[in-house]
């Protein structure tokens, strides 16, 4: 299976724009066991110093958000609740923004989806939520920072998808007004969307 990697430049447009334009592009990530990859059907944007909720709030810069200050296009992985998640980083140099990918619908490397995941789940719980896909694909914190158009981690070229449906975000919840901003895109009716 050959997978044509966007170029650097994919990710050089405002974090909103780029939040809507990964939906439908593929996610790959190649390891040892193999390749698995899904399509994008969820993002939610997090705009740096001013969005209470993005972990740059107010410039923060520390040793876990250093590759967001960096250029657009690598990737911000981080641990929460024990799930490492997946963030594209956005937004040019010393602005740091991501797009936190949020679900894909998986498209190759199902059975080391299963593998990874348990063999008892249904095919809709394996990459319905950002700790899920990241574990379904074999993403970890290994991949802090790596660049998202070349191997073993890229997002590639990918389909058209159904409408595009936005949002608030989840899980944010005491981030005050920003957890009000309409800044999550999910295609319409896709059934790995998360909620």
């Amino acid at each position: 299976m050959s997978f044509q990697p966007v170029t650097a430049s994919f990710f050089q447009q405002p974090t909103l724009e780029l939040a809507r334009s990964l939906l439908g592009m593929l996610l790959v990530k190649e390891t040892e066991a193999g390749t698995a990859s899904g399509w994008i059907v969820e993002t939610e944007a997090y705009i740096g110093p001013g969005d209470r909720a993005a972990h740059s709030f107010g410039n923060r810069r520390t040793a876990r958000t250093e590759v967001m200050f960096g250029p657009p296009g690598h990737a911000y992985t981080y641990v929460m609740h024990t799930h490492c998640l997946l963030n594209v980083v956005s937004g040019p140099v010393d602005h740091p923004e991501v797009v936190l990918i949020r679900a894909v619908e998986p498209y190759t490397g199902t059975d080391l989806m299963y593998e990874r995941r348990g063999r008892d789940r249904k095919e809709r719980d394996l990459t319905s939520g950002p700790g899920k896909l990241t574990k379904a694909l074999g993403i970890t914190m290994g991949d802090y920072g790596r660049p998202l158009f070349e191997s073993p981690l890229c997002i590639a070229e990918g389909k058209a998808f159904g409408p595009v449906e936005t949002g608030t975000r989840i899980g944010i919840e005491n981030s005050g007004e920003a957890r009000e901003y309409p800044w999550r895109f999910w295609i319409g009716g896709n059934r790995f969307v998360s909620k």
